[in-house]
């Protein structure tokens, strides 16, 4: 672990992947506890809603607030897990032995996580439509402070960086059979 302490890019790739998993976590954690808060007060919602505008109609969407900040859950998750990985691929890579069956794995499997958190984004893009829509139904109806804006989805860039690590991890496992092989003749 010496090396990695005595490499700065080494060390700020830690710094940074120990900093985006603690993001994550307290992100997902936030999220998931106001999950049910949303669901408990939802008639208290709907309530003030009919208070401020006796004319609105639209009922309040409870359940695509809440599907939405279940599948960012899941996202968050996804990310605390894809930075765990990186972590022990960057202590690998400061112990001096990045080629290890384990980091082609690892890479594989950040592959995956990046290619279900793409995944993930496409229904929450419609789900944020919906929600968006309604959000300019209030704006609409005379509340100048209701904001929501999203994207429609997957993005090019997450879905080349799945690919990208799924070729590394193919590397890698090629990497380590080399130096097996390397190691038996000699």
């Amino acid at each position: 672990m010496g090396k990695a302490l005595n490499d700065p890019l080494l060390l700020v790739g830690k710094i940074f992947a120990i900093l985006l998993q603690a993001i994550m976590a307290i992100a997902a954690a936030a999220v998931a506890i106001a999950i049910p808060v949303i669901l408990f007060t939802q008639g208290r919602i709907e309530a003030e809603i009919a208070k401020k505008l006796p004319d609105f109609t639209e009922p309040f969407p409870a359940l695509a607030v809440v599907t939405l900040m279940a599948g960012g859950v899941a996202v968050l998750v996804m990310m605390f897990l894809f930075f765990g990985k990186l972590r022990r691929i960057i202590a690998t890579v400061g112990e001096g032995d990045p080629f290890q069956p384990e980091n082609a794995t690892r890479l594989s499997t950040m592959g995956w996580l990046m290619l279900a958190t793409q995944l993930a984004l496409i229904p929450a893009g419609l789900i944020g439509m919906h929600l968006a829509r309604y959000a300019e139904a209030l704006r609409e109806a005379g509340v100048e402070d209701v904001h929501f804006s999203m994207n429609d989805g997957a993005d090019l860039t997450g879905l080349l960086l799945a690919i990208i690590l799924f070729i590394l991890a193919r590397v890698f496992r090629h990497g380590a059979a080399m130096r097996e092989d390397l190691e038996g003749t000699v």
